[in-house]
């Protein structure tokens, strides 16, 4: 059974909840390996046990400080079968929603497929690296798999690999020509970059690839001066992306051996966040938004709800509805599409309902939720089309836009529930043109019995949000008062 987890989905999901950017290095030391690895018996077992000790107390430390694990294959390879098995145990213990990338900088053409097999199907982990030398049809096998991720090493911080990586000249090198050439095998969810801690080369890749996944390889406090905040700051300006994210690094290795590790990471993570900060300032369309209140209980769209009211989408004042009906506020949503921070969350929040449906196609209700249903398609590679607001005189006239054929079932995508008229509208256009709609999905349902309505007239609705809990949460940050609270609370 594959595990059908999606990578970039958890990594995100990681990000957000534990505000971070490190991952966590899961390899033991090459030092502390025995002079021969040909042991036997009790000296074998006492070995790994030890290790094996070692991985979970670093586990214990980090599980809410970091954003994946990482593990390089090779390190367990070298111990054989006792450190394959090791490899399996480990991967039972890291917390499911942490991510698993398995660093194997694998490079053979011949077995591509098969490993990819084991790695994903077998192993269950989550992404894996690539030495991509053999080209696309070496890389092809590991992009078959739905929700996996793969990292294609394009260059290291290794002094002698400048022979190979700079040619034929510094100006025009090999590895910005691999940057260039692997962003055209897989979608910046599906395809990474791989890259030694070397900030020059870091920031010409990045200007090369704005939009991919960079995993920065190696020792970043070997590199940088970790209590120096110019030298972490050129690393982060060099590799993140314009909305300070897209980058992972990982936890010096130093720091697991201090007295208190766990503080002296969290210090590192609260300072890379800082550095994002200040790394993004001059473009106030991408702000990096972090929380700024500390709730006891966990909230599972808490962060994504003070998002949605920081940016200006709930605001109050008499205002008309759609429906001639005036509310004491107005949710205004189509500001997520200028904040690609929020958009991803919530396309994130939508898919991970839609995945439990089933569907032929995703259907956008215009005009407010054509972007999140663009969104959708793209990162569930499913195909789209909309029904029109209006038929025009000229051109081809249609009704529904996309290709489709008759008897397909449709999942119809909104951004929120008032009283359902105009999203039952667009699903009635479809159904019209011999298109099955079982399924409504939106982002904000404002209650008031309207999915009952729904359900009345043959249509499940799901929603990502509540207004009541948006209420709650605002009121629990003190982003609302009482009064407030109640306009949103009230029924209308």
């Amino acid at each position: 059974m594959i595990n059908q987890a999606n990578f970039f989905d958890q990594l995100l999901a990681a990000i957000e909840s534990n505000q971070t950017l490190l991952y966590l290095a899961l390899d033991p030391d090459p030092e502390s390996f025995p002079a021969s690895l040909s042991l036997t018996g009790e000296e074998t077992q006492s070995f790994v046990t030890d290790l094996l000790e070692k991985v979970k107390f670093a586990i214990d430390q980090t599980a809410d400080l970091i954003c994946a694990c990482k593990i390089t294959l090779g390190f367990y390879q070298s111990l054989g079968i006792p450190g394959l098995e090791m490899l399996q145990q480990i991967l039972t213990i890291i917390p499911p929603q942490i991510p698993v990338i398995l660093d194997a900088k694998h490079c053979d053409l011949n077995t591509s497929t098969v490993f990819a097999k084991t790695v994903f199907e077998d192993w269950q982990v989550d992404a894996v690296t690539l030495s991509p030398y053999a080209g696309f049809d070496q890389v092809a096998p590991f992009l078959l798999y739905p929700g996996k991720t793969v990292f294609v090493l394009c260059a290291t911080a290794n002094p002698s690999a400048a022979a190979l990586q700079e040619y034929p000249t510094p100006e025009n090198p090999l590895y910005l020509q691999l940057v260039r050439v692997s962003q055209t095998w897989g979608t910046p969810e599906k395809l990474g970059l791989e890259v030694g801690v070397m900030p020059d080369m870091l920031a010409r890749i990045r200007s090369c690839a704005p939009e991919r996944l960079i995993l920065v390889e190696g020792d970043i406090a070997e590199e940088n001066d970790l209590t120096e905040p110019n030298d972490l700051a050129e690393l982060l300006a060099a590799g993140l992306s314009k909305n300070g994210e897209g980058l992972l690094l990982p936890i010096p290795p130093c720091l697991l051996a201090r007295k208190d590790p766990r503080l002296e990471i969290q210090k590192l993570r609260d300072n890379i966040n800082e550095q994002r900060r200040m790394a993004i300032a001059g473009s106030p369309t991408c702000e990096l938004w972090l929380p700024d209140v500390c709730f006891l209980q966990p909230e599972p769209h808490r962060d994504l709800i003070l998002q949605l009211y920081d940016i200006g989408c709930v605001v109050f004042g008499d205002h008309v509805q759609a429906s001639g009906a005036v509310f004491p506020y107005y949710i205004d949503l189509r500001k997520i599409i200028s904040i690609p921070q929020i958009f991803h969350q919530i396309v994130s929040a939508y898919a991970d309902i839609l995945k439990d449906l089933k569907f032929d196609r995703i259907a956008g209700i215009p005009y407010g939720s054509l972007p999140t249903a663009t969104g959708l398609a793209l990162r569930m590679e499913r195909p789209m089309i909309f029904p029109r607001k209006e038929v025009k005189t000229y051109g081809a006239g249609k009704l529904i836009e996309g290709h489709f054929q008759a008897g397909e079932t449709i999942v119809v995508v909104d951004d929120i529930l008032i009283s359902g008229k105009s999203v039952m509208e667009g699903a009635d256009k479809l159904k019209s043109a011999g298109l099955n709609v079982e399924d409504i999905v939106v982002l904000i349902d404002h209650e008031q019995g309207v999915k009952d309505k729904l359900q009345a007239n043959g249509y499940r609705a799901h929603s990502v949000l509540a207004l009541s809990e948006i209420a709650q949460i605002l009121y629990q940050a003190n982003r609302i008062d009482t009064e407030e609270f109640q306009l949103l609370t009230a029924e209308h």
